[in-house]
């Protein structure tokens, strides 16, 4: 018998996989959709180090999002192991950032549907050409109510309805502040063994993380046209998904252990639209907060634009539903908006929180703002600034403008230099922090209900009351007499506040 050559010799490096997620939590629900695609075409997830294959689920919102899924790309690819990029900045460039970065295999959300078999040639060095960047806008009819042709499947990982028509991966993004590796780790959450296939068949989510808080993705797309925003255009266009399915994944998610659901998309508030149903958000919220074991729901991205009084009412008042305002203003200058392409000034969103603290007046509020777009002047910033001492927000983000690849506003006149935008970002970043930190001291004396996030010692328990939303709003610690365990919700009375942390005290029942 001849002798085996060297290759029949060399076994076959194990088919493992690593997922390192860059971005927003709906970028956190893609990589568990991808999670149980490959985990049912018969990849073993593995921690970061021992994986064959890392995949970076990649973000590609602005420039500083932009380096850091460059380097954790660079950085894996230093490991020794194989790399693919998918994602936001991967479907953006495409064939411009498989060229800059020869490290990484460069899939499209197009590849989602099979990422086993792309994976098997990522781990085979089967080098396939990277895809040539396009809109996603004109891959769904313009007219959202076409886009939803019949009774529909319920939604698959990574796409629109019936396995994405347009194979678009498109739902959303997730990052506890620094690539979380899923290497498998349930941690508390549902059992990564047992991912969840959903009423339609076929394997839909696998967690990666645990814990008693989880997005849900509940639509994928945008429609609006913000100068700014180059999301749309590589999102594409806005698709709900439907509510017998959303709810089935909460049922899924509340039997893991999850207490607290976080509807994530693009657009909240335009949810339904495509399906007929303007007042959709309003009727699925309290079927939502109906699920067993559920503590409660948390809507994020709120158009103000697209705010209806009904919504606020849902909101503000349903049980088992945060009173918490995730609205997206981005300034309070009229002629900025307009510039923006965006609805609104100071006293228009000045009435939506009177509003809004009219049924609900401990309501918790968070929005972000970009400083220094183009021609943005002096009295453009003291409108802002003027709004600011004003809404008495609880959670406050300020940005500085960046031109983002093909968008309108990188063509506009009046541009500033980065010295000026940085030190505006950085004159209202510590506006924001103090007014914030006035804001959780208003709670003072204020009775609050808190979800445990974590187990304490001493009789200390760190949690999350309704406007706290989780990573981004603070937290609030309880002492406590008796025990608590994580997914417990708790009546406290506010004691103190440090910045936007808060301390408060279990009230006895």
């Amino acid at each position: 018998m001849p002798p085996r050559s060297p290759s029949e010799r060399r076994p076959s490096p194990p088919r493992t996989v690593s997922l390192v997620t860059l971005g927003c939590a709906r970028n956190e629900v893609d990589s568990e959709e991808l999670a149980a695609r490959l985990t049912a075409s018969g990849w073993d997830l593995a921690p970061q180090g021992e994986a064959s294959v890392v995949l970076v689920n990649t973000c590609g919102f602005i420039q500083a999002a932009k380096q850091e899924s460059i380097a954790e790309l660079l950085s894996a690819a230093e490991s020794g192991a194989k790399v693919a990029a998918v994602g936001c900045l991967a479907e953006r460039y495409g064939t411009e950032l498989a060229a800059e970065l020869p490290e990484a295999q460069v899939l499209s959300f197009d590849h989602y549907a099979d990422i086993g078999a792309r994976l098997d040639d990522v781990l085979a060095g089967r080098r396939r050409p990277a895809h040539l960047a396009r809109d996603r806008r004109v891959l769904l009819p313009v007219t959202p109510a076409e886009r939803q042709p019949g009774p529909a499947p319920a939604t698959p990982p990574g796409g629109g309805e019936g396995g994405g028509r347009d194979g678009d991966g498109r739902g959303g993004g997730g990052r506890d502040g620094g690539g979380r590796d899923g290497g498998g780790r349930g941690g508390g959450g549902a059992d990564p063994a047992a991912p969840w296939t959903g009423p339609g068949g076929g394997v839909f989510r696998r967690r990666l993380s645990g814990g008693v808080v989880a997005p849900l993705k509940i639509a994928s797309g945008c429609d609006r046209r913000c100068s700014f925003c180059a999301i749309p255009s590589f999102r594409g266009a806005f698709i709900s998904r439907r509510p017998a399915d959303i709810v089935a994944e909460a049922r899924w998610l509340a039997a893991g252990g999850v207490r607290e659901l976080v509807l994530v998309s693009e657009n909240s508030t335009s949810y339904g639209k495509d399906l007929g149903n303007l007042r959709l958000l309003e009727e699925l919220l309290p079927e939502l907060a109906a699920v067993g074991a559920i503590e409660r729901i948390r809507v994020s991205y709120l158009q103000p634009a697209e705010v209806r009084p009904g919504l606020v009412k849902v909101i503000a008042s349903t049980p088992g539903v945060a009173p918490y305002f995730d609205l997206s203003f981005q300034h309070a200058s009229g002629r900025v908006l307009r510039a923006m392409r965006r609805f609104g000034d100071r006293q228009r969103f000045g009435a939506l929180l009177d509003q809004i603290r009219d049924l609900s007046p401990q309501a918790g509020i968070r929005s972000n703002f970009i400083v220094g777009f183009p021609g943005e002047t002096a009295a453009d910033l003291r409108e802002l600034e003027r709004f600011l001492d004003s809404a008495r927000l609880d959670a406050i983000g300020i940005f500085g403008y960046s031109d983002e690849d093909g968008t309108e506003a990188e063509m506009l006149p009046g541009k500033l230099d980065d010295a000026e935008i940085s030190h505006r970002a950085a004159e209202f970043a510590d506006l924001a922090d103090e007014l914030m930190a006035q804001r959780a001291a208003d709670r003072l004396d204020e009775p609050v209900d808190v979800l445990i996030d974590e187990r304490g010692a001493a009789g200390r328990f760190e949690g999350r009351a309704a406007h706290q939303a989780p990573e981004v709003d603070g937290t609030t610690t309880v002492r406590s007499a008796r025990p608590l365990a994580p997914g417990d919700m708790v009546r406290a009375v506010v004691t103190g506040s440090q910045g936007v942390d808060l301390t408060a005290d279990v009230i006895a029942r």
